[in-house]
C-alpha cells in the first residue's frame, strides 16, 4: 500500500480499500460528522461503523457533507449480537441502511459469531447481496471453528473477516 486510497480486490471482484476510518467510541453527532467528513476530505474513502457504536446517524450526515460522491466511498456496517437470526437481521439491516441513508451497503458483516444464529444470520446476508443490496458480506471476530461451521451450509463465502489488530 502506497497511498491512502489504495484498495485490494475481494474474491467477488469488489475492490475495498485497504485502510478504512473506524467510528468505534466516537460519539454520535457533532462529533461523529466531523471526524468523518474530515477523514473523507484527508482521502479516506472506506468507512466502517456498526449498530452497536450508535452513530449511523451521524457518519450519513458526514458522508453527506463530505462532499464526495456516494460511489466513491466504502461503507461497512455490521449486524449486532441482539439483531442476529433471519428476519431480525433482514429488519436490522434496513434500520441501519435508514440511518445511513444509502441505497446500497458496500459491505455488511455479522459483527460476532452468536451461538446458535451465526448460520441463520448468514442466510440474511447472503439473501440481501443476491438482492444486489450489499456489494460484499461477511463476518467479524470469528475463529477458525466458526468459519468452517459456516462454510457447511453457506452458498457464498465470506469475502471479508474483519478482526481488532493494533499495537496495543
Amino acid at each position: 500500500m502506497k497511498h491512502v486510497q489504495d484498495t485490494t480486490t475481494l474474491h467477488n471482484g469488489v475492490k475495498m480499500p485497504w485502510l478504512g476510518f473506524g467510528v468505534f467510541k466516537i460519539k454520535d453527532g457533532d462529533e461523529v460528522v466531523h471526524a468523518v467528513k474530515t477523514a473523507i476530505q484527508a482521502g479516506y474513502r472506506s468507512i466502517d461503523t456498526a449498530k452497536a457504536y450508535n452513530n449511523e446517524t451521524g457518519v450519513a450526515q458526514g458522508i453527506r457533507e463530505s462532499g464526495v460522491a456516494r460511489e466513491d466511498l466504502f461503507i461497512t456496517t455490521k449486524v449486532w449480537n441482539s439483531d442476529q437470526g433471519y428476519e431480525s437481521t433482514l429488519a436490522a439491516f434496513e434500520e441501519s441502511m435508514k440511518r445511513l441513508e444509502l441505497e446500497y451497503l458496500d459491505l455488511y458483516l455479522i459483527h460476532w459469531p452468536v451461538k446458535g444464529k451465526y448460520k441463520d444470520t448468514w442466510r440474511a446476508l447472503e439473501k440481501l447481496n443476491k438482492e444486489g443490496r450489499i456489494r460484499a458480506i461477511g463476518v467479524s471476530n470469528f475463529q477458525i471453528h466458526h468459519l468452517e461451521d459456516l462454510m457447511i451450509d453457506a452458498t457464498i463465502k465470506p469475502a471479508v473477516n474483519q478482526v481488532e489488530l493494533h499495537p496495543c
